[in-house]
């Protein structure tokens, strides 16, 4: 089954991280990645741009508005996301604590829905 990773952290924590540790964390990241490539359980993934490039759309009664931004007010920003395949949902949050964020943030792990036909 696909598990979807979504990887939220409050933008305060990189913004106090010296650069050096930054990089120390986008090389943890690199090695993640290479470990899901080599297991063979990774679908997708990526990093998203600054939660100041967003857009929210809405549709009300027919009418489009949207509203720069992220969706929600929150504390900690979605920060990217892994697609995964693996046999249970044990396995996908064994992966999940080892995303280097989850020592920072939040990761949500959420089952994807698998439509007819798909």
């Amino acid at each position: 089954m696909d598990y979807v990773l979504l990887i939220a952290v409050d933008p305060s924590v990189y913004a106090d991280l010296p650069p050096e540790q930054a990089q120390g964390i986008y090389a943890e990241y690199d090695a993640y990645t290479a470990e899901l490539r080599a297991r063979g359980v990774y679908v997708d993934g990526n990093p998203l741009q600054s939660v100041d490039t967003a857009t929210t759309v809405q549709v009300r009664d027919g009418v489009r508005s949207t509203t720069d931004g992220p969706y929600a007010e929150a504390k900690e920003v979605l920060l990217g996301y892994y697609v995964i395949r693996v046999d249970s949902l044990d396995e996908a949050l064994e992966w999940a604590a080892k995303i280097p964020d989850a020592r920072y943030g939040s990761i949500e792990v959420r089952p994807v829905m698998e439509l007819p036909g798909s």
